[in-house]
């Protein structure tokens, strides 16, 4: 579960430092005052997208950081293990966003991608937003709300890659039988292209070592005649360096004996002496192994010719000749293999097969699951005053199958604005399509893994005795996990375990966000505030109190 949050200079929040309870905690606050930006934050450490709209005002970056008891969570500890990161009861996520957009992550302390708080989150943090029933109008996302209820996701990632991979063997199957003579053409000059380069035999490398070595021989001569000149200039001609250095090398041992504050000079001396003794040592090692070699460079010249021939022939570099041949040989290789047609064939009818079965298996998983999501939804339909609804989850078959499997996914409600079940967009009306969404959520939640369900605002347009339901209910899912609830509902922030107020602080000259950790008449005086607004009364304290006791 979520122990700590740490957030800093985030949208309005300048410091917070929370610590989380267990069981059904409600935030609450005027509207604006920021209580969706603290999940904003926490969804920032779970992978969500930055930029630099999140760092406040005058701020060179925002920071958040999340702690989590993950003691008995093996599969985080699993996938700690399988990344190589250090492991401990708790689990740290940090986020940093610089004012230029730039962000960085990190786990317990090591830096990580953005993929890899992503990975992570999905074990720790179910987050339930205020627009979620709007998403719901979507086939693409009803279908993925089912797969995740029913623990299918990795199966139709699977189903997507082998639908992906069959398309692409039946597109070249269709490209091999209608352009046979053309990909023939195309394979008779590869074929000969890739003999011309292989018989080369050239290396990126080579190029260089031809470069170097024609330079050399091509300056033979005059490389002789310095090497020459410095070894007579230095030891052999008259007033050789060496001689003159020696001699005045001498006089600075005399001189450093009557006087050592010479004695510095002379050991410089003596250090120049010994280097140019090793200049002069290279020059005639290097007057040795130097010759004129004619045939060599005609030989080097040669290559070299033929090598820039190849190469202003097929428009680049000499040294991308090399690379060059690779891509040619791929290319040859593919068309030989279309080729074939029997043998593509083969492999499409092998793909096809594969798909089958994968969507095959997934058709059933939905299946099995479909209609228990629907017997529950609708109960829960049932305890938020839509008594006459019925939901379904309808599997339309698609001819062909496609990237997501062998159905559509459809979500329908009945006994609402007609008697038959009909798609939920054409059906419920904006404040029961937030109780069907909220419906689904409580379902869909109770059989989720993760430890922490936070709900943002998801009972907009629900009120009275519904609220009151919805309470309830956000206060069962908190007996048996972590629930924290963004909520503007008197009747749903009584039912809560523990209470934050947000509020607005204007006091410096800067909109800031403040969290207030409400105790028993705090919550009456909030709850108040939520009843009855601006001007609170010896009345709506007392409700506040009776919605209290009531919880």
């Amino acid at each position: 579960m979520l122990l700590h949050l740490t957030v800093r200079d985030f949208v309005i929040v300048d410091r917070l430092e929370l610590e989380f309870s267990r069981g059904f905690g409600a935030l609450t606050g005027e509207t604006g005052a920021g209580k969706s930006i603290l999940i904003d934050a926490l969804a920032l450490t779970l992978g969500e997208r930055a930029d630099a709209g999140v760092v406040r005002s005058g701020c060179d970056k925002a920071e958040v950081t999340a702690v989590f008891d993950v003691q008995s969570l093996h599969e985080v500890r699993d996938w700690l293990s399988a990344q190589d990161m250090s492991q401990d009861d708790d689990l740290m996520l940090r986020r940093v966003v610089d004012a230029g957009g730039r962000s960085r992550a990190y786990i317990n302390g090591s830096a990580c991608t953005v993929q890899q708080l992503r990975e992570v989150g999905e074990f720790l943090v179910d987050i339930h937003g205020q627009h979620a029933h709007q998403s719901l109008l979507r086939s693409d996302a009803q279908r993925q709300l089912l797969d995740a209820h029913a623990g299918l996701v990795p199966l139709a990632r699977e189903v997507a890659g082998a639908w992906k991979t069959w398309r692409q063997l039946d597109s070249a199957l269709s490209a091999a039988r209608e352009g046979s003579e053309a990909g023939q053409r195309e394979r008779d000059m590869l074929s000969w292209q890739v003999q011309e380069l292989s018989q080369l035999e050239f290396s990126a490398n080579e190029w260089s070592e031809l470069e170097t070595e024609q330079r050399r021989l091509a300056h033979a001569a005059s490389l002789l005649e310095g090497a020459q000149y410095g070894l007579a200039a230095l030891t052999e001609g008259e007033g050789a360096c060496e001689t003159v250095l020696g001699s005045v090398g001498e006089r600075l041992v005399d001189m450093a004996e009557v006087d050592p504050e010479l004695a510095e000079a002379s050991a410089l001396l003596q250090s120049a002496q010994a280097e140019i003794s090793e200049v002069v040592s290279l020059l005639r090692r290097y007057g040795d192994r130097m010759e004129l070699d004619p045939g060599r460079l005609a030989e080097v010249e040669q290559r070299m010719g033929a090598v820039l021939t190849l190469a202003r022939k097929h428009r680049v570099e000499p040294v991308e000749l090399p690379e060059l041949l690779d891509q040619w040989k791929q290319r040859l290789e593919s068309l030989e293999e279309a080729a074939d047609v029997e043998a593509l064939a083969l492999k499409v009818e092998e793909s096809w097969q594969h798909y089958v079965s994968l969507a095959t298996q997934l058709s059933a998983g939905r299946k099995q699951v479909a209609e228990a999501l629907g017997r529950d939804v609708s109960a829960q339909m049932s305890a938020l005053a839509l008594g006459s609804g019925r939901f379904e989850v309808a599997l339309l078959p698609i001819d062909g199958g496609g990237a997501a499997g062998m159905e559509q996914v459809e979500f329908r409600v009945g006994g609402l604005a007609a008697s038959d079940a009909r798609p939920l967009a054409k059906v419920a009306s904006g404040g029961e399509l937030s109780r069907i969404s909220l419906a689904l959520q409580v379902v869909t939640s109770r059989n989720a893994s993760v430890p922490t369900l936070i709900f943002d605002e998801v009972d907009v347009g629900i009120g009275g005795g519904v609220a009151e339901i919805v309470g309830r209910l956000l206060h069962q899912l908190g007996q048996e996990r972590q629930v924290l609830c963004v909520t503007h509902l008197p009747q749903v922030a009584a039912r809560a375990d523990w209470q934050w107020q947000v509020s607005k602080d204007g006091a410096s000259g800067a909109v800031i966000s403040r969290i207030a950790e409400l105790d028993g008449e705090g919550r009456v005086e909030e709850i108040a505030r939520m009843l009855g607004g601006v001007d609170i009364t010896d009345t709506t304290r007392s409700h506040a109190r009776e919605l209290l006791q009531g919880a």
